[in-house]
């Protein structure tokens, strides 16, 4: 089991960003524009033997609106605005099809959103066979797509599974009938089993169940709950999140009364007890929020060192292009990341004069490149081997990372860190802080450069 010290946590419990990007979205500029993005999509299909795609659509649509979510998302029931939105969306895959270079294959694709389930099943079926249409998948592709129980038949697990999807992500966040009401998601924990039994039926490969720590009215002892619940369905893969209330950035937030919140000590002993548990159980703790069961993919990930991280978290599939469609969506692609525009309007605008609908983006330097290696590896290895660095970028490494080297002090006093050799090295307590970890190789951090606001890290 994996203990949690409490106390430590509360030491380095800051705000900082979680690194699905370095560098992080604030640094994006509306500066870069869609062209930017074209000639590096054309570079990058010039190249003789270009990787496999990551292909990622955002889906917006939200039957209600849960108080919590931070979420680039859309409430509508309006079936006119949707079915617009999902021909536009092939439209955008005309737009880039025209670019890629042919015989590339997708060995990832992800629906997320937003509830892309707020489709209704012929348009699930409609959208993934234009992309079976447009794409070859590799033979062991791994197809995920995130659902709401509250809307869903098996009529639209159907239509997933016949279009190849073989993962499901479920956001259960808490039983507890009070905690549910108070954040506006009214989901039965039998409504959750009864899912959770079609994707079985229907041979889905493996399940993801979402929870969230944080919330109205939770304690310890109530969430227990719903975390022995979750051991007992079990499922493949459990994130564990910590919800931030954020009602400045995300104005239904303030819908939630702040003196319902637990306070940081009970969000604390939450997440300590959520944390053993899960251990106890036999899932094995992959970093941050994730665990997985020992024989599912991310965890054979993590032990041999080929666990990723991009805008959906942590991944199995390394070094891919991710190209990325729908609004607000975040392509990543060679060495430039660029953002869709969030705002439909201006989506459909540039789909209709034929662009690639970018409002912004960014192409990474040489620091950020050596950088972004660096934090990739301290995220997804939970270890750094300098030399290997030295020998992919053709840099002295302690003189290059001469201030962060500096900072490590505490951290190994705490047992986070520690030196063996020219390796740094992440204990399994310093996992559950690897973002503080990775801060320190943050080179707009390091020149007071990073104006973003962040979740806090723990």
């Amino acid at each position: 089991m994996f203990e949690i010290d409490v106390d430590l946590i509360k030491k380095y419990d800051k705000p900082g960003p979680r690194y699905t990007s370095y560098p992080t979205a604030p640094h994006f500029s509306e500066a870069f524009t869609h062209e930017d993005y074209l000639d590096e999509v054309i570079r990058t299909n010039n190249e003789e033997n270009p990787p496999d795609l990551s292909l990622y659509f955002h889906i917006p649509f939200c039957d209600t609106l849960c108080y919590f979510c931070g979420c680039n998302m859309i409430v509508t029931r309006n079936r006119d605005r949707i079915k617009k939105y999902v021909n536009n969306v092939k439209n955008e895959i005309d737009i880039l099809r025209q670019y890629l270079k042919p015989g590339r294959k997708v060995s990832q694709l992800h629906w997320g959103g937003g509830t892309p389930t707020h489709l209704n099943p012929d348009e699930i079926t409609e959208l993934i066979s234009y992309i079976n249409q447009n794409f070859e998948f590799t033979e062991n592709a791994e197809l995920g797509c995130e659902i709401d129980p509250r809307e869903l038949t098996r009529e639209h697990l159907e239509a997933l599974r016949n279009g190849g999807f073989n993962r499901i992500s479920m956001g259960v966040q808490d039983f507890n009938d009070k905690v549910q009401k108070a954040v506006n998601r009214i989901q039965p924990e039998d409504m959750t089993r009864q899912v959770v039994t079609w994707v079985r039926e229907l041979g889905f490969q493996s399940i993801n169940l979402d929870l969230i720590y944080g919330l109205p009215f939770q304690t310890a002892e109530s969430f227990e709950k719903s975390v022995d619940a979750i051991i007992d369905i079990s499922p493949d893969r459990i994130a564990v999140f910590n919800y931030a209330h954020v009602p400045w950035m995300k104005k239904h937030m303030a819908l939630i009364k702040e003196e319902d919140l637990p306070v940081p000590e009970e969000k604390l002993n939450i997440l300590k007890m959520t944390i053993e548990k899960l251990t106890s159980a036999g899932y094995i703790f992959i970093g941050m929020d994730h665990f997985a069961k020992p024989e599912d993919d991310l965890s054979k990930a993590l032990e041999n060192k080929k666990l990723y991280r991009n805008f959906q978290g942590y991944s199995t599939h390394a070094g891919t292009d991710l190209y990325a469609m729908g609004i607000t969506s975040i392509s990543q692609i060679g060495t430039v990341f660029a953002q869709n525009y969030k705002n439909e309007k201006e989506y459909d605008a540039a789909i209709d004069d034929s662009q690639i609908p970018i409002a912004k983006g960014y192409k990474l330097d040489r620091d950020d490149l050596i950088r972004q290696h660096v934090i990739m590896k301290i995220m997804c290895d939970f270890e750094l081997d300098f030399e290997s660095v030295e020998k992919k970028f053709g840099i002295n490494f302690d003189e290059y990372f001469g201030i962060a080297l500096t900072k490590f002090d505490e951290m190994i006093a705490d047992g986070l860190v520690k030196f063996e050799g020219r390796k740094l090295l992440i204990s399994e307590m310093g996992r559950l802080l690897v973002r503080n970890i990775a801060m320190n190789f943050d080179g707009y951090i390091e020149r007071k450069e990073d104006t973003g606001k962040y979740s806090r890290t723990v």
